[in-house]
């Protein structure tokens, strides 16, 4: 009995701990107590916290379908393969390192970084209440879905998706109390040069016709951040409010509200994202739309005045020792408002569940089994055909801790 209830405690400190592992805004959070590959195989003991080395692998084989082509296909397929290094040099001086071995590692013409870099930051602390961080850094936009390592997300929502949020930039935080976080961003808006990015499609479609899209002399992003925590842990939120300067007098604006309860055997978060683009900043109106908004065939242009919502639940329980169930649902909208055809033209839908076995607990191990369903509908007027999407994958995800 003693047994189980350790085995209990330790999984439900697992589950909140793998929520944060690996986490994309700054340091990544807490840990948790697992044993190295060094300290297991060599038996070398770490005597401080300056260096540490991390692989976040996950693959699976999956089954999937298409509605549109109407057939089931398998395979096995790599899901995420990073390398993360990163340590505190003292009590003032913090670094962090995370690098995609699976993509492209040319250097962007912004700010020459590749796009594999996920992370490479310097974090200098004042003290336990300011803190400043620079490099090229996950944005602070908060939300719990955002967030989380992405190794253990089975599918992201639209909005998430389409995102591109690892900008070079500089975050400054402020902690009046322990347990409240006050931040501010600004970052690059773009990691290619506006030329690169808008080569295509270089201009919107507007209400009253087209317009020539020119480059911001001061591209970037600014961001406004809280991070919460109640109830000794048991309720936290992250909440932003964000302007991204897309090109001249054009801007995204977006706001995000997290919120999360964590409990010893439950944690559950509920998050909504709402984007108003001056232009179209995720892309996916203007690539749904484009027969609708191009000057000609050859002529494709962006959608201007678009507005996105997002709304994430996600809830993991750890009902038996060893043993974790993980359920999430997606709603989301798009709608361009100056455009009659594109006025609420797509909503989607997402439905996920999976089983998760810890075999070892000394190791950020996990296997699954998991369903993830996609639903899309679309405004007859704009032509598309509405469809969904099933895949059945199973599967491990493993962060390594080398060091």
């Amino acid at each position: 009995m003693k047994t189980t209830f350790i085995v209990c405690a330790f999984l439900a400190a697992t589950a909140v701990a793998n929520a944060q592992n690996g986490a994309n805004i700054g340091m990544g959070g807490s840990e948790g107590n697992y044993a190295s590959l060094a300290e297991k195989v060599a038996n070398l003991e770490k005597k401080n916290d300056a260096f540490n080395v991390y692989f976040n692998y996950a693959a699976s084989f999956r089954t999937e379908r298409d509605s549109r082509l109407n057939n089931w296909n398998a395979g096995f397929a790599n899901k995420q393969l990073r390398l993360e290094i990163k340590g505190n040099i003292g009590d003032h001086l913090s670094y962090r390192f995370r690098h995609r071995l699976n993509k492209t590692n040319t250097a962007q013409g912004e700010d020459n970084f590749a796009k594999a870099t996920d992370i490479m930051m310097v974090g200098w602390k004042f003290n336990n209440k300011v803190s400043l961080q620079g490099g090229k850094m996950c944005q602070i936009w908060g939300g719990f879905e955002f967030d989380e390592n992405p190794m253990v997300i089975y599918q992201y929502s639209d909005m998430v998706d389409n995102m591109d949020n690892f900008m070079a930039g500089v975050v400054a935080s402020f902690k009046p109390v322990p347990t409240q976080e006050l931040a501010v961003e600004v970052s690059n808006a773009y990691n290619n040069k506006f030329n690169e990015f808008y080569a295509a499609r270089s201009i919107s479609r507007e209400a009253l016709g087209y317009r020539n899209l020119e480059a911001s002399k001061a591209p970037l992003t600014y961001i406004a951040n809280w991070n919460g925590s109640f109830l000794d842990g048991k309720l936290n939120t992250r909440w932003s409010w964000g302007l991204q300067t897309q090109a001249r007098h054009k801007y995204s604006r977006m706001l995000v509200l997290g919120q999360q309860l964590n409990l010893n055997k439950l944690q559950w978060y509920v998050d909504y994202m709402g984007a108003w683009d001056g232009l179209d900043r995720l892309g996916i109106a203007s690539n749904d739309l484009a027969a609708h908004l191009a000057l000609s065939p050859s002529a494709k242009a962006w959608a201007s005045d678009v507005h996105y919502n997002s709304f994430i639940t996600k809830v993991n329980w750890q009902f038996a020792p060893g043993w974790n169930f993980m359920a999430k649902g997606m709603y989301e909208t798009a709608s361009v408002s100056k455009l009659e055809v594109g006025k609420n033209y797509r909503k989607s839908y997402g439905y996920i569940g999976s089983i998760e076995y810890y075999p070892m607990r000394d190791q950020d191990l996990r296997v699954f089994l998991a369903y993830v369903g996609r639903k899309y509908d679309f405004k007859a007027a704009t032509g598309l055909k509405n469809y969904n999407t099933n895949r059945i994958e199973l599967g491990f995800m493993y962060r390594i801790k080398a060091f």
